[in-house]
């Protein structure tokens, strides 16, 4: 019998680690190959991991909630094979870890031994190595959250405490804002910092999950880096209406697929961004990236009230069926976690649906780097002036808004509303014969 060593395998451009969710085997199991055995989290989606080989779990390696570097072992497995080092290949791209000096690796390494009677609450995550260094230091929690934490989800890494103990001397020590709990609702402070926040008797205070965390930092810095202007229009989408309803049948007996408004929303925005390419962009430093691929964005409400950004790869390559394709396997595997890293990242204009809750208009964040989001209004059938040759006339039609929030930095007014303009003229003179 041999071991094989279970890497976590790259995960897309950026991905550099994650965290394991839980384990689907225990220690002991036998497992196929392609079996899925573990759940992780990254920035950018939940997925998981299979497994390349069939063997029998030995050693878990990484454990729930634990984090793991690209290329870092997470379990061993022994499969068939004769001598006793049959280890994968793929492990020689384990992400290597900074040495710290002889004296710090000393302590590391003997931290069951002489570790310090320190306990800690659990607000905060510490992963084994870190909880026994800071032990081992005599360091206090409320020094622990001072320290601004480089890892995943703001964890504090090994590297992290290691620098902190070298400049420990240096370090002022912040206080942690305590939580007041009343009977009665007290008066919010205002501050630039963040601010003692008042809990009522019956308040239930409910602990952000890891997505949620990762969405308000993502919004936070997004309205910090782009000043956001938003300009509105009112499409006449009768046609579109009518198209849909005569083709949907049709193609769902044809494809196995539903027709939804979607595909036609990101065909006339590809179509738009062709005629203002300068709206395809980002931002680096002075410099403004004109991207050459079209990358729709697509934002997708999750099961638990949280929020996805699939993306449709090269959208101008696509025909309506192909984009109607990819925005339902899209929107499928978003909603049941089966999309992967690579599928949220890459995109370079952002489409949010808010008609789908009923909603007439929104005023949705830019995400970075890109420099623009469209957002699309409920369909609402009202009656509207229309202009015949035989002069004006009211009739009931199906009105959208759409509003278009851009970066000032880059995108003026000129080009923001010219560009939702052309939206507008693609989706309100839409061809009854458009072919599908």
């Amino acid at each position: 019998m041999a071991e094989y060593k279970l890497l976590l395998p790259s995960m897309g451009e950026g991905v550099m680690e994650a965290t394991i969710i839980t384990w689907l085997f225990n220690e002991g199991d036998n497992v196929k190959e392609d079996d899925s055995v573990v759940e992780i989290a990254t920035d950018k989606v939940d997925s998981d991991v299979p497994t390349p080989v069939s063997g029998k779990i030995v050693k878990i390696l990484k454990q729930k909630d634990e984090v793991a570097k690209v290329g870092e072992a997470i379990a061993i497995l022994e499969i068939e094979g004769e001598g006793g080092n049959a280890v994968s290949e793929e492990i020689k791209t384990e992400t290597p870890v900074s040495t710290p000096d002889a004296e710090t690796l000393k302590t590391i390494e003997e931290p069951l031994q002489t570790a310090a009677s320190t306990e800690f609450s659990g607000d905060i995550y510490l992963s084994p190595l870190v909880k026994s260094i800071a032990q081992q230091e005599n360091i206090s929690e409320t020094e622990l959250k001072s320290i601004k934490g480089s890892g995943l989800e703001g964890r504090i890494t090994k590297e992290d405490i290691l620098a902190y103990v070298s400049n420990r001397g240096n370090q002022p020590v912040q206080q942690a804002a305590p939580v007041q709990v009343a009977s009665t609702p007290q008066p919010v402070a205002t501050s630039a910092q963040a601010s003692t926040i008042s809990v009522a008797a019956g308040d239930e205070i409910i602990p952000m999950d890891r997505m949620r965390k990762i969405i308000a930092e993502n919004m936070v810095k997004a309205k910090q880096i782009a000043p956001h202007v938003t300009s509105f229009i009112e499409t006449d989408v009768t046609n579109v209406v009518k198209w849909r309803a005569k083709n949907k049948d049709m193609f769902e007996k044809r494809e196995g697929e539903k027709l939804t408004f979607m595909p036609i929303f990101v065909k006339a925005i590809v179509k738009a961004i062709q005629d203002f390419p300068m709206i395809n962009v980002s931002i680096n430093g002075d410099n403004i990236i004109k991207k050459k691929n079209i990358n729709i964005g697509m934002a997708t409400a999750l099961p638990d009230g949280n929020l996805i950004v699939p993306v449709i790869k090269n959208a101008d390559q696509l025909s309506l069926s192909g984009l109607a394709k990819a925005i339902n396997d899209l929107a499928y595997r978003a909603r049941n976690k089966k999309l992967r890293p690579e599928d949220t990242q890459g995109a370079t204009y952002t489409i949010s649906n808010v008609g789908s809750f009923g909603n007439l208009m929104g005023t949705p964040i830019i995400p970075q780097p890109q420099v623009a989001i469209m957002a699309i209004g409920a369909i609402v059938k009202k009656p509207a002036v229309l202009e015949t040759k035989d002069g004006d006339v009211i009739a009931i039609r199906q009105l959208m808004f759409m509003s278009h929030s851009y970066d000032h930095r880059v995108v003026d007014g000129s080009l923001g509303g010219m560009m939702l303009k052309h939206v507008h003229d693609y989706l309100q003179n839409w061809d009854l014969n458009t072919e599908i």
